[in-house]
């Protein structure tokens, strides 16, 4: 039996943007007159936790030692999502080699695609724009965002709603990741999942993966991704 949804993680797996975040980040904090540069060594440690918000805060609290005004941090990440959403129409991202192909492929095959992200809805958004012409509801049946579900990656409630609302059982569907905290909310969800490390992910456990590649032109296609699966 072959895949039935192929449900992709955004940031690090559709594109590679985790350096426009950083920009953007960085860019917003020297508008609120924050003395915070995040440099690329100090945001690949920050990546391992999830969310914007949530990462603010870490940074505040185990880098800076102080607590957390989550008010304030909540205005910033809300002007960050505006600088980054720039940033993208600007040309700053692009599809990973390999995505657009299965993409298309998929919907010539009757095989349905959704996305379990972290990310806000705006930030997929501006990037489904961006990358493939049209809305990202014009691209994805299903959308499980970050701001949809109690807790993030790596918990599995973005990849539950994203197989929920596809109706589906976890086993008919693959979820394509970058990063080990994606990967620990696919295969907590009970679905299998393929990863291609990102420029931030690369080294890290995958070790629960059905399979680790190094691009996704490996599996650019359906009958390439089943064979990958083992199908």
């Amino acid at each position: 039996m072959g895949v039935k949804a192929i449900i992709f993680d955004v940031d690090g797996t559709l594109s590679e943007t985790e350096e426009a975040h950083r920009r953007a980040f960085n860019a917003t904090f020297k508008e609120f007159g924050l003395p915070w540069e995040w440099s690329q060594e100090l945001y690949g440690v920050l990546l391992k936790t999830t969310g914007g918000k949530e990462r603010m805060a870490e940074y505040v609290s185990s880098h800076l030692g102080e607590v957390p005004d989550m008010e304030k941090i909540a205005g910033i990440h809300k002007r960050k999502t505006a600088v980054y959403g720039e940033l993208i129409d600007s040309g700053m991202a692009e599809l990973r080699p390999g995505i657009a192909a299965l993409i298309a492929d998929a919907a010539e095959n009757g095989v349905r695609v959704a996305v379990a992200t972290t990310t806000n809805r705006p930030n997929v958004d501006r990037l489904a724009e961006a990358c493939f012409g049209r809305p990202a509801g014009e691209v994805f049946e299903v959308i499980a965002a970050g701001d949809e579900v109690e807790n993030k990656k790596p918990a599995p409630d973005v990849f539950e709603l994203a197989v929920a609302q596809l109706g589906l059982d976890p086993a008919d569907c693959v979820g394509l990741e970058d990063s080990r905290n994606g990967l620990l909310s696919c295969v907590g969800a009970g679905v299998p999942c393929i990863v291609s490390p990102g420029v931030y992910t690369l080294g890290s456990d995958f070790s629960e993966a059905v399979a680790v590649i190094d691009c996704f032109t490996e599996i650019d296609s359906v009958e390439k991704l089943n064979k990958k699966m083992g199908n």
